[in-house]
């Protein structure tokens, strides 16, 4: 599904010293499974995900997506793609505060229907919260309440592929085994990448990525 030839992010780039975020990164990612990426703070991780995402547009390299090269499109064809293929789970919840909990999540559907409202309830459900939360607004919730309601909305148009920075972040450990064990699932027939510091989130990928000053250090199948 995703097919990256020397991919490079470069800042500065009119300086004699200039920083690589990343730093020839050549990937191949399948059309399905759970995808780790891995790696301290400032190696390139949350940077190469953003990229692939097209949220932001690298220096120098090609992203094919679908074998269409990503970085190339204009800017409509990529709020498309965005809103049709992608899903998106952030460090930051970034909820809309004057919305419930359940209008969060159906402000990101592409229809109306009492099916998408169903399938966000179920999603909720599924996170752990309970239905007695659907109708708080985010100054009502718990941090990790409101994390689970942004990954609920990353689902709700049944993406091709999630992104997922830090999803597990602000969750305690109960709860991110189980955010992790529904992302899991999610893959059996999608992509799902995961960005993380914490190791122990990434027990069951099927595909783990070790990053390191902008470079990939590892490719691993399985973990």
């Amino acid at each position: 599904m995703f097919e990256i030839k020397n991919l490079s992010m470069i800042y500065d780039m009119e300086s004699d010293d200039k920083l690589y975020a990343l730093d020839g990164i050549n990937l191949e990612l399948p059309d399905t499974g759970l995808v780790g990426i891995i790696g301290p703070s400032g190696s390139g991780k949350s940077t190469l995900m953003y990229c692939m995402s097209s949220l932001k547009k690298p220096s120098e390299g090609v992203i094919k997506y679908k074998d269409k090269d990503i970085t190339s499109i204009k800017d409509r064809e990529r709020e498309v793609l965005r809103r049709k293929e992608f899903g998106f789970v952030f460090q930051k919840h970034y909820l809309v505060p004057y919305m419930s909990a359940l209008d969060n999540i159906l402000v990101a559907g592409t229809d109306s229907t009492e099916e998408l409202v169903e399938n966000a309830k179920t999603y909720m459900k599924q996170l752990g919260l309970k239905e007695a939360e659907f109708r708080k607004k985010p100054a009502k919730l718990s941090g990790g309440q409101c994390q689970r309601v942004a990954i609920a909305r990353a689902m709700i148009n049944n993406p091709k592929v999630l992104f997922a920075d830090e999803p597990t972040a602000s969750l305690d450990h109960e709860n991110s085994f189980n955010v992790m064990k529904i992302l899991k699932k999610y893959s059996n027939d999608r992509l799902v990448i995961v960005v993380t510091h914490d190791r122990t989130v990434l027990s069951d990928v099927d595909i783990l990525i070790e990053m390191w000053d902008g470079k990939i250090s590892g490719v691993n199948s399985g973990n």
